[in-house]
């Protein structure tokens, strides 16, 4: 079984500070929840506890005095059964608006933990998406919203509920005889004791259960998102083992945790709620003698209610440890702080020009030696400027920084004289249009996809945006237009199509900077000649970065820049880079394949002479 990835749950063994900090974290959201809901949350709570009292509580009471009554020989007991009866209608009632206030308190509490555990996930780096599955991580969040209704619910039905009757009951004990009191709160007591290191120890069986469940939902989405690989592999054998695997391996860690909970825990419970109702009939009917018939009816009627309590304590604290330790597989999450967040006062963007410039810049992956020492880079604005150079010299990593995907380790960025980090993330990534290698696609129409750069965008102005990119000479084939939905990352689009879709997104931004990683790579020849002609239109009067090994795409730039290995190695314009013969020279012959014309020169002779048109040059 492959290692789960960084920050995933996989481990039988989990650090047990660890996790009691995130069922703490879990229990404060929830409680929080409480308290912000408390209009209907506290009658919620309450409430049913009051119809418990009512019923079986006040009810016996009335019930024992009708046949102490009785007893004695008397027959006046119809008032008895008529308060029984308005007894039990009042507890219905009450029962009733409890659980209408506990529908409410439910369903606010579960829409607003939606909202914050999405908020919470939205606020973390780049880094941490590449470190989780993202089914593990909905299924988190969808389960810290969604347990806060069986928490609530226990907290209601069968926690308060019985806690507070059992106040009352033992009120009632009292004035018959203080020895009851004692017994009932010493035997309580006692099976608490006997219970409680059981329940630590089962506490970590539900951690590695919760944690196999995890590792499962996180590789069924794993493969479902990534199907046409599995498929153009034949690897749905080898996957489908491997989800064997890890059900089986979750199937066992589950029997573990509930068989101890049955074997251990209910047959200890059991006894000593079956010892505590002996204990209380032998108190009322000798030790404590004098109750007389209604007295030791009472008394055996709460013991009876008490035991009840007692046996259905498993049951009860099971669902609040299985919602709260679902709870806190997300609240884990929140117990590392992102590493790039926004600063405490941020500067207000200025309008002060789209230059960029990287002062004295080191940086490294985690793990990794830095990429970058001392990395300076003046891009003023309105510059066009190519990235080139072998895969893994930094070119995307340069992206990354500018966009504050990750920070640098030491130095600075600027743009428009503004330090990246001294401004809030949206307001900085409100000035780029940024175009990946692998463009992103939601799965949700095509205008959507291309209005997602700007939701505000008129219907012409999506179209516009698409014209541009020749989105429409695909568009308008569909059977639904722009309506069609596109499919889960785009895959019922080809991959030209889903970079043309990317950059009409790009052109519908309208940000000052333009950040093109292989933005034409994955489209023929035609539609790069016809796209890149789109993109040079909108590279006018705006400062591009944009990143090609295809050096056909890049010639035209303003500025070249050479990365190897993190550090500049070159930099200039096409013509001078060649005439220059170094690096770039070599990239050049090596791409162009030196192949003659019949007046005996090579193409990259007659682009240095500027005799050559390459795809989109404009002279």
């Amino acid at each position: 079984m492959p290692a789960p990835a960084p920050g995933e749950a996989g481990s039988e063994s989990p650090n047990p500070a660890r996790h009691k900090t995130s069922v703490k974290l879990a229990l404060q959201f929830y409680g929080r929840e409480i308290l912000r809901s408390r209009r209907f949350s506290f009658p919620a709570l309450l409430l049913p506890a009051l119809g418990n009292i009512l019923l079986f509580y006040v009810g016996p009471l009335l019930v024992a005095a009708a046949i102490g009554h009785i007893a004695a020989g008397s027959t006046a007991v119809l008032g008895y059964v008529l308060g029984y009866f308005a007894v039990c209608l009042l507890a219905e009632g009450i029962w009733r608006i409890g659980v209408h206030c506990l529908n409410r308190a439910d369903a606010r509490g579960i829409e607003q933990l939606n909202l914050v555990g999405m908020d919470a996930l939205l606020a973390k780096d780049a880094a941490f998406f590449h470190g989780n599955y993202a089914g593990s991580l909905t299924k988190r969040v969808l389960g810290f919203a969604s347990r806060y209704e069986e928490f609530i619910d226990t907290l209601s039905f069968s926690v308060v509920a019985n806690i507070v009757p059992l106040v009352f009951a033992s009120v009632v004990l009292g004035i018959y005889n203080p020895i009851l009191v004692v017994v009932l709160v010493g035997m309580i007591a006692l099976t608490g004791f006997v219970v409680a290191p059981l329940i630590r120890r089962r506490q970590k069986l539900v951690d590695a259960r919760e944690a196999a469940y995890a590792l499962v939902s996180g590789h069924v989405a794993d493969s479902l998102s990534n199907m046409d690989t599995v498929r153009a592999f034949g690897a749905q054998e080898k996957e489908a083992a491997e989800h064997r695997s890890r059900v089986a391996d979750s199937r066992r860690l589950a029997l573990r945790s509930w068989d101890y909970s049955n074997l251990r825990i209910d047959t200890i419970i059991a006894p000593m709620s079956v010892l505590t109702n002996s204990l209380g009939l032998l108190v009322a009917v000798v030790w404590a003698g004098g109750l007389g018939v209604q007295g030791t009816i009472v008394a055996f009627t709460y013991f009876g209610n008490a035991t009840r309590i007692m046996f259905d304590f498993n049951q009860v604290y099971r669902r609040l440890e299985s919602s709260l330790t679902e709870a806190a597989q997300f609240t884990e999450l929140l117990l590392e702080s992102p590493t790039v967040v926004d600063p405490p006062a941020p500067e207000p963007l200025r309008n002060t020009g789209a230059d960029v410039r990287f002062c004295d810049v080191t940086f490294g992956y985690a793990g990794a030696p830095p990429l970058f020492r001392g990395l300076d880079l003046d891009v003023p604005s309105g510059t066009k400027l190519g990235l080139v150079g072998r895969s893994g010299g930094g070119k995307s990593t340069l992206t990354r920084l500018l966009l504050r995907f990750m920070d640098v380790d030491q130095g600075r960025i600027l743009i428009g004289g503004q330090d990246i980090t001294a401004l809030r993330q949206a307001d900085l990534r409100s000035l780029f249009a940024y175009v990946p290698q692998d463009p992103a696609m939601f799965h949700r129409t095509l205008r959507e996809n291309i209005a997602f750069a700007r939701p505000d965008a008129t219907e012409k102005e999506i179209r516009q945006a698409a014209e541009a990119a020749h989105v429409t000479e695909f568009a308008d084939t569909l059977p639904e237009g722009f309506d069609t939905l596109v499919g889960e990352r785009g895959v019922k689009l080809s991959g030209g199509q889903r970079q043309r879709v990317a950059l009409a997104r790009a052109i519908l931004r309208d940000a000052p900077i333009l950040l093109l990683d292989e933005a034409t790579s994955a489209l023929d020849s035609e539609s790069e000649t016809l796209v890149q002609d789109a993109l040079w239109h909108l590279m006018q009067d705006r400062t591009a970065f944009v990143i090609a090994h295809r050096l056909s795409t890049v010639a035209n730039m303003d500025r070249l820049v050479v990365l190897d290995q993190g550090t500049i190695v070159e930099q200039g314009s096409h013509t001078e880079l060649l005439a220059h013969d170094g690096t770039y020279a070599k990239l050049w012959h090596h791409q162009s394949g030196g192949f003659l014309d019949e007046e005996g020169e090579t193409d990259a002779e007659k682009t240095v002479e500027g005799e050559v048109d390459l795809p989109g040059m404009r002279r």
